[in-house]
């Protein structure tokens, strides 16, 4: 893409009160020892093995640690999809991801990059290991580094080289992710594609990848022990300064519409289409040659024992709710396991409250609580869930998922703009479905895009692009 390729800058926060901050070993460079644990490496999988992977959770349940909770919105399928996996390289190691859809395939690239970027970091962070294999390097843990980590520092802090290693494994998955949609046999991205947000809690450190719109922010308390909310992204509007040169450098346009002046889009430089709301998205290829990239930005975070929780939600629920409110309701559910659920609840009461005539946006959540605590069983079914079988509930007419994370989808697609009977019939035609691999296929029925009742608020996208044979030139 020439100029349209960004580097993104990772901020690490200080270490507290001047102590060095232990820093669990990945097995990948920094271990010499014998491993009596299993490490990532023996954690490796295949998409096909995920339906076998025990701790890893993408419906409306609860894991050791989280909560996680969906909500298909009015505008038609729930585009929204996530994921908590704990033990995801060793034990001490857990991924959380939501991913928000968007364009009339959006579901299927949510889902897909729900089940294959995890497993693409894996990878990279095994092929580091095999590289870095025989490597005369050190393994620092607990109280084991405050006596070792000096002879490390005449070469660069440890840190500095675990923030070097997560910055690389995530720039390169994503880019392999994209790649991997960019080529599916079965998977039409040019108009569809869907953001990001995904983190990595690896002991006391955070680290975090994230494209588009969705946002993570985390519950801390301050001096006073009072609760306060603390933002660890940024949402990538197509305003920001740099966003907005990169993609006019690109020919690519950002400007808003009339009637919705406060939501940025970028638009084709040769027709007024799509309107995309973000400026970095998984597919949306149509505006990849245009300044959209899939580059993440990626930060670094020490946690610290005022850390709570970290709630991961898509723009559904930010729409409505604030920083602050988010932190209040998760800090004040009356169980941790209930606290996804009662956030959706309160994003969409907010929903019908601020716009009555406006269609809800599908809300995901995921609640990360920082102790590593939950609820009782007792607790929880208190709460009208049953731990047993809550992986597979559903919620407000959502379609249960089957074990491979994928489920047979309605006629009903998401609506994003009204069309012209001509229109309809050329968009229409092409629906999408899973096969039992868990793969996207074609589907030749027809099948019409259509819309709930009500009006849009904010739409991700507001037309596709229609492509003569003669594209104009530059």
């Amino acid at each position: 893409m020439g100029a349209c390729v960004s580097t993104s800058r990772s901020t690490c926060s200080s270490k507290s009160n001047g102590e060095p901050v232990p820093l669990p070993c990945l097995g990948i460079g920094f271990c010499r020892q014998k491993r009596t644990k299993r490490t990532f490496s023996d954690h490796v999988v295949t998409l096909q093995h995920l339906p076998s992977i025990p701790n890893r959770v993408f419906t409306n349940g609860k894991s050791r640690t989280s909560c996680i909770f969906t909500q298909q919105g009015r505008k038609g399928i729930n585009q929204d999809a996530m994921i908590v996996w704990e033990d995801f390289m060793s034990e001490d190691v857990t991924f959380c991801g939501v991913f928000d859809g968007h364009g009339p395939h959006g579901h299927l690239v949510a889902r897909k990059v729900r089940d294959a970027l995890p497993v693409k970091l894996q990878s990279f962070l095994n092929s580091c290991q095999s590289r870095q294999n025989g490597s005369d390097q050190t393994c620092f843990k607990g109280n084991s580094m405050k006596s070792d980590v000096g002879d490390l520092d005449k070469d660069g802090s440890i840190e500095d080289k675990l923030n070097s290693l997560w910055r690389e494994a995530f720039l390169k998955s994503y880019k392999a992710m994209d790649k991997e949609l960019k080529s599916h046999p079965n998977l039409d991205c040019f108009c569809s594609g869907s953001t990001a947000i995904t983190i990595v809690k690896q002991g006391s450190n955070l680290f975090m990848g994230y494209i588009g719109d969705s946002r993570a922010i985390m519950g801390s308390k301050d001096s006073n022990d009072s609760m306060v909310a603390v933002q660890l992204t940024v949402d990538l509007k197509p305003d920001l300064p740099r966003e907005a040169e990169r993609i006019k450098r690109c020919k690519g346009r950002v400007f808003a519409l009339q009637d919705e002046p406060e939501v940025p889009r970028v638009w084709l430089p040769f027709d007024d289409a799509p309107g995309l709301a973000m400026a970095r998205a998984f597919g949306d290829f149509c505006l990849k040659e245009y300044g959209v990239i899939s580059i993440p930005e990626f930060s670094h975070r020490t946690l610290t024992e005022r850390d709570q929780f970290i709630v991961l939600a898509s723009d559904g629920v930010w729409d409505v709710l604030s920083n602050e409110e988010v932190v209040e309701i998760v800090s004040s559910a009356p169980t941790r396991a209930s606290a996804a659920r009662i956030l959706v609840d309160s994003a969409a009461r907010e929903w019908k409250l601020k716009y009555p005539t406006s269609k809800m946006d599908d809300c995901a959540v995921v609640c990360l609580f920082l102790d590593g605590k939950m609820d009782s069983e007792s607790d929880y079914d208190e709460q009208g869930f049953s731990s047993a079988t809550l992986d597979q509930s559903n919620h407000s007419g959502n379609v249960a998922e089957s074990d491979d994370g994928q489920k047979s989808e309605p006629c009903l697609q998401r609506n994003f703009t009204v069309r012209s009977a001509e229109e309809t019939d050329t968009y229409g035609r092409q629906a999408v479905e899973v096969d039992g691999d868990g793969e996207a296929v074609n589907n030749a029925e027809d099948q019409s895009w259509l819309g709930l009742e009500g009006v849009t608020r904010v739409n991700s996208l507001v037309q596709l692009p229609r492509f003569s044979e003669e594209r104009p030139g530059p």
